[in-house]
């Protein structure tokens, strides 16, 4: 299995569900520093609201983490409300 890493230039975008919530977050690994996150029960807007925060910190480019949940539903909902909102994956 691959490891997915962020810099500083191209952080990585983390994205977490539990049963209620998304979570999403921007992660420089080699710094170890969360540069921006952001939660909530509506997909859609956390990319919007994780976008913003993003673009706010100069941050355009980001590589997609989807910690191993299959690409549909709120993870896919999450991809396209930050696409949506201005990052590039």
């Amino acid at each position: 299995m691959k490891k997915i890493r962020g810099t500083k230039l191209r952080p990585r975008l983390s994205a977490f569900r539990s049963l209620k919530f998304i979570y999403a977050q921007a992660i420089d690994d080699e710094a170890g520093h969360t540069l921006a996150s952001a939660f909530g029960q509506k997909p859609e807007k956390v990319g919007a609201e994780i976008a913003e925060k993003c673009l706010k910190n100069k941050i355009k480019k980001v590589v997609f983490d989807r910690a191993g949940y299959k690409y549909h539903g709120r993870v896919k909902a999450l991809a396209d409300g930050a696409r949506d909102g201005g990052l590039e994956f």
